[in-house]
């Protein structure tokens, strides 16, 4: 059993709201026999979908090969932030690389963000993307330390964009009894993830790039002219990029002992009512708050409350997803214990020791992105661009995300996820006790 297959169907999409909610592309074509090009792309994701798109901009032979279809991992089911800086503080960045490196990992987000936001307008992709996300905090030691970095920010990087919030003002937007303050971030925003991904496919394929879907990879070899194996066909290139994420498996051990996947869970909601709606976001933003084991969400279109709770280590997914979902969403807004969810979904994304993403030269024309802990439509759709650049000698971007010093798990894949299990119970631990 693997995470390809183990809680979802070949070259389906998983039932959520996302997929309930989008125009599907056609299927694009499974790989058959030997084709060749410049640029194999393994993963159809936002790193590979992203890293596609600006290769062949650059006019480069690409193609893609995706186990199942485009945007189905983590790009097509996650909680559709797009946040400013790394997964990790400035602070601790600029004590892991200096404070010369964090300054350019600061610009380097800043123009992820950027970037999102114009291809989503290049390629007028109908996302919904929308500004704002706030970070919510449960204690007043948390909202000092909250505002302290927001001075930081502006002081260090002239990033002023951080609203502080009191708890009055949290109120005003999140009317959780749980918050008591926070910051505001209007430059952030939120999207609907799989029609992001969607779009940037749409975008690839009118570019030139050849995809093809339910064409799982198995092997690769390494050489002058790496040969990428599917299940009934075969890419020779020059360079191979892997961008499979969590659902890397064992394509490359360097990569498999430095990311690791997790699985994370999301539920929407009935469409509420005004009333209800009052009393759950006033202000059309998305939420993530300062747990460990984070919760996220935010309202759809369609006015649903898409929560974001709960994680889970190993292959399968828990049997009522909707139920672990209910249990956080309830803690936040008691008034919603019993609401009905129509959509419960799971998804795998992968994480490294360090909470920041891992890209590396694996050989010397093999590259691979992965790792973004959670903070992937910004950072692992830049990535694919700076594999992109990289490809065509302009690395620096590159080379300066492949300075995060990165550490593989202890007690190799056999032992990762036990131990994860316990530190994350310890973590969990922590959230519930207020430490």
């Amino acid at each position: 059993m693997d995470l390809l297959t183990a809680n979802d169907r070949r070259g389906e999409y998983p039932a959520s709201w996302y997929a309930a909610t989008v125009d599907p592309l056609p299927p694009f074509p499974e790989l058959k026999g030997e084709v060749t090009a410049d640029v194999c792309v393994v993963g159809g994701g936002y790193t590979g979908l992203s890293a596609a798109l600006h290769l062949a901009e650059r006019g480069f032979s690409v193609a893609l090969v995706e186990a199942h279809r485009v945007g189905f991992g983590a790009s097509g089911r996650n909680g559709g932030q797009l946040g400013s800086g790394q997964r990790q503080e400035q602070t601790e960045i600029e004590r892991l690389m200096g404070l010369e490196d964090a300054r350019k990992m600061w610009a380097l987000a800043e123009d992820a963000k950027a970037l999102v936001k114009g291809l989503i307008a290049k390629h007028q992709i109908p996302c919904h993307l929308k500004p704002g996300v706030a970070h919510a905090c449960f204690t007043k030691a948390e909202v000092e330390h909250e505002h302290r970095y927001g001075e930081h920010l502006a002081k260090v990087y002239g990033y002023d964009k951080l609203e502080p919030l009191d708890r009055d003002g949290m109120m005003a937007i999140c009317p959780s009894p749980k918050y008591v303050g926070g910051s505001l971030d209007m430059d952030a925003g939120h999207l609907h993830p799989l029609a992001y991904a969607l779009g940037l496919a749409r975008a690839a394929d009118k570019a030139g790039v050849r995809i093809y879907e339910t064409s799982r990879v198995h092997n690769i070899t390494e050489g002058a002219k790496p040969v990428v194996q599917t299940d009934r066909g075969r890419v020779v290139a020059d360079h191979v990029v892997l961008a499979a994420n969590g659902y890397m498996g064992g394509l490359n051990r360097k990569v498999a002992a430095r990311v690791m996947p997790i699985n994370n869970f999301i539920a929407a909601t009935r469409p509420l009512t005004n009333d209800e709606l009052d009393g759950v976001l006033r202000r059309d933003v998305a939420i993530a708050d300062s747990k460990f084991v984070i919760n996220y969400f935010r309202l759809s279109h369609d006015k649903r409350l898409l929560f974001g709770g709960g994680e889970s280590y190993g292959y399968r997914f828990p049997s009522d997803i909707a139920a672990l979902v209910r249990k956080p969403m309830s803690e936040i807004y008691p008034q919603l214990r019993d609401v009905e969810i129509d959509y419960a979904w799971g998804g795998t994304l992968a994480i490294t020791m360090r909470r920041l993403p891992f890209l590396s030269r694996v050989a010397p024309n093999i590259v691979s992105a992965s790792g973004y802990s959670g903070h992937g439509v910004g950072t692992a759709t830049h990535a694919g661009k700076l594999i992109a650049d990289a490809l065509a000698g302009e690395a620096e971007g590159f080379d300066t995300m492949a300075r995060i010093p990165s550490q593989p798990f202890p007690g190799g894949p056999m032992m990762r996820s036990p131990l994860l299990v316990m530190a994350m119970t310890w973590f969990a631990l922590r959230d519930r006790l207020g430490v």
